[in-house]
């Protein structure tokens, strides 16, 4: 019998602004191995001086990668929905 594998769901740094090259975490809105559910708040990104709310793009059980704080480049993975 074949199992089925779950591939985890990357959380990428989107781009939020034409000029935007980088953000800020400024705050993870579900903690650490915390069930999220697509589309609900996942997390604070600062950028270009304002704060987004990102969605979360699918459901499962989050990993955290990056830490609030971090200045990351866009496109860089920063945790994952497993």
């Amino acid at each position: 019998m074949l199992e089925l594998m779950q591939m985890a769901s990357e959380i990428i740094l989107p781009k939020i602004g034409f000029s935007m090259t980088e953000g800020e975490i400024a705050e993870w809105l579900v903690l650490d191995g915390q069930t999220v559910n697509a589309g609900e708040p996942l997390f604070l990104l600062e950028a270009d001086k304002s704060a987004t709310e990102v969605e979360a793009p699918a459901s499962g059980t989050l990993r955290i990668l990056r830490q609030p704080g971090e200045t990351c480049p866009v496109g860089t993975v920063i945790g994952l929905i497993e």
